[in-house]
């Protein structure tokens, strides 16, 4: 084994397009472990833990960029090398387009005086000052990066409100302006429904399902995920519902979080009335009584809020489709008497949040062996018992990894291992289309599904995998092409996160109600 490092001093790439070249790098011939990052004290922690950190690399600067690759014996690694500064050079525009870079907020400003927005996609450490210049300079704001000081978060978004902007993050993985996806978005028709979101893939969610059933959206606006705690109070979702009222592309408003503190809440459901539009609200476990009194209509899951916002504005007939019940009692026929349990194995948090929830059913608590944390997710990093589902997008899976929406390794690790448990029924999963995704998020993951197939079958198991697809016909790939393959690995596949709960409740049920 062999570690080479190469150090390129005063080199940007954005988090996002290091991510992306890091999970390519690692699928070179020869290479068993690359890293390819900006030189932030945080990134060489990682390194360190890797034992990989070598002098020079520590005393890189926060502007240098790092390559490290790690590969077996007789490698070339200088070809390996030159892949990789391949992959960084192919971030330049294509067809000979002049690449324009600047080397402050201030100067892109002056020197696109049409440009209104900005992403920010830095360190967390850098990222709100890098916000506040954008500000400054009356740019629009989607702020990627996350691990910034909620002090910051509240400081930003009351700038950005005085001057009559939008702050959308810190950790706002999701946006589309204008009919322009940016960070993690899916391809969707343009139409008349809007949607402000507390959670990236709650919100992709919920745009797939209203394109799915023949809606469009006019505009997505991401919040980040702590909008509508107490101590930020939803700052954001009430420009956010402001900002779609006077949009004249907008009939209807789609709002979409975790639950909120109850005094956020109450603020937000306030902006309901002087929308003067429709509004559907889906609150996580949120109030009906609470959202009806305002004046909402109630959205008891991410479908149900994608239906009625299609009701509201160009399909009043849409509709879902039923589970299929002849495919429950099917499987269910060929699970042994001690596989009860799921486990989920999730890229987004509000999937699983989703797909964990519809897998209670009246109030039933089928839960009892695992404490749950303050969100409501389950996580056992190393081991399982009774019903799991797991968020590998959570921040303790994603220190210093790309998000499993780009290189899904530690998932495609643990379907493998969960595949060994006897009591194990099912295990769910989604798979996230869209920009800034894997490019082929079910094909790396098939030679993993046809493993723990294989060690079920070898003791004498049917193991069930049921899978999600996030995504639309017009995303690359294909909704379609994705299904179709996951179809002829013998996986179950459901049609919304909502779904892929109850299908996952059906089968495990000891009774016939589903």
């Amino acid at each position: 084994m062999t570690a080479t490092a190469v150090i390129k001093e005063n080199t940007y790439f954005d988090s996002v397009s290091l991510m992306s070249i890091s999970t390519k790098a690692n699928q070179i011939d020869g290479v068993d472990q690359a890293f390819v990052a900006m030189a932030t004290e945080m990134n060489k922690g990682v390194l360190d833990n890797l034992d990989l950190l070598t002098p020079e690399l520590a005393a890189a600067g926060n502007g240098d960029l790092m390559i490290v690759a790690v590969t077996g014996d007789g490698v070339d690694t200088d070809d390996v090398i030159a892949q990789i500064e391949g992959l960084l050079a192919r971030k330049a525009p294509a067809g000979g387009e002049a690449k324009v870079s600047y080397r402050t907020i201030s100067s892109a400003a002056q020197g696109e005086p049409g440009a209104n927005l900005a992403v920010i996609a830095v360190n967390g450490a850098f990222a709100a000052r890098e916000a506040r210049k954008a500000l400054e300079n009356d740019l629009h704001v989607i702020m990627f990066s996350d691990n910034v000081d909620v002090a910051d978060e509240i400081e930003l978004k009351n700038l950005a409100h005085d001057k009559g902007l939008l702050m959308m993050g810190p950790d706002c993985g999701t946006a589309i302006i204008n009919n322009v996806g940016l960070c993690f978005a899916n391809a969707v028709r343009p139409g008349t429904i809007g949607i402000v979101a507390a959670s990236g893939t709650g919100s992709q969610e919920v745009s797939v399902r209203i394109h799915a059933l023949g809606g469009g959206i006019s505009q997505l606006l991401g919040t980040g995920g702590r909008d509508l705690s107490a101590e930020v109070g939803g700052i954001m979702m009430i420009d956010g519902i402001r900002a779609l009222a006077q949009d004249p592309k907008t009939e209807a408003i789609v709002l979409v979080s975790k639950p909120p503190a109850p005094e956020v809440e109450e603020k937000v459901l306030a902006e309901i009335a002087a929308a003067g539009k429709p509004v559907v609200v889906y609150f996580i476990n949120g109030s009906e009584a609470a959202v009806t009194a305002a004046g909402g209509h109630f959205a008891s899951s991410s479908q149900d809020a994608a239906l009625q916002a299609v009701r509201l504005t160009a399909v009043p007939d849409a509709a879902v489709p039923e589970l299929d019940h002849d495919r429950v009692a099917e499987v269910r026929g060929k699970l042994g008497s001690e596989q009860r349990f799921v486990r989920g194995l999730f890229c987004g948090g509000t999937l699983c949040d989703e797909s964990m929830y519809a897998l209670l059913d009246d109030g039933e608590e089928v839960f009892s062996n695992i404490q749950k944390d303050a969100d409501f997710v389950l996580r056992a990093k190393d081991t399982s018992t009774g019903h799991t589902f797991l968020d590998f997008g959570d921040d303790e899976f994603t220190n210093g990894r790309p998000h499993p929406m780009i290189d899904p390794s530690l998932r495609l690790e643990r379907l493998v291992q969960e595949a060994a448990d006897p009591t194990v029924a099912a295990i769910v999963m989604d798979f996230v289309l869209g920009f800034g995704s894997h490019e082929d998020p079910v094909g790396v993951t098939l030679p993993a599904i046809a493993e723990a197939k294989r060690i079920a079958a070898d003791a004498g198991r049917h193991l069930e995998i049921v899978g999600y697809v996030l995504g639309t016909d017009i995303d690359a790939p294909s909704l379609n092409e994705q299904v179709a393959a996951l179809e002829a690995a013998g996986v179950t596949v459901t049609r919304s996160s909502t779904e892929t709960g109850r299908f996952a409740r059906a089968i495990t049920r000891k009774d016939s109600r589903a």
